[in-house]
């Protein structure tokens, strides 16, 4: 049975950091390139930064780029997301995707995980 589970999320004060963890499970995550999503109330879902499978090469929303980085260790099967000097318009539940192709476009997207709530509060 092919898994998805993130885990991290939480709530963080402005200017904080988490790391958020995708565990992969009955499937091999070195296959799939692997993105992060986001949905916040009342928004689409959105892309956030995604990482190849063979080469290791990133992308990132801007709205992320210089606060984000995402990596993956293939050898515990687990990406993950470090999200720094966060902010309130970064709340939402966000949501770790296996794709065959390299994308932060939502239909692309193969597998779903279930999602990790991130609240940026004072």
């Amino acid at each position: 049975q092919v898994q998805l589970v993130e885990s991290g999320g939480g709530l963080v004060q402005p200017g904080g950091s988490l790391r958020l963890s995708c565990a992969a499970s009955g499937f091999a995550l070195d296959y799939y390139a692997i993105g992060w999503f986001r949905q916040a109330p009342g928004k689409e879902r959105e892309g956030v930064s995604c990482i190849s499978s063979s080469d290791g090469s990133t992308y990132y929303a801007d709205s992320v780029k210089g606060r984000f980085t995402i990596s993956r260790d293939n050898a515990k099967n687990t990406v993950y997301l470090q999200m720094n000097s966060l902010k309130p318009e970064d709340t939402a539940v966000y949501y770790c995707a296996a794709e065959l192709i390299m994308s932060l476009i939502a239909r692309d997207v193969d597998y779903w995980g279930k999602g990790t709530l991130v609240t940026v509060s004072s």
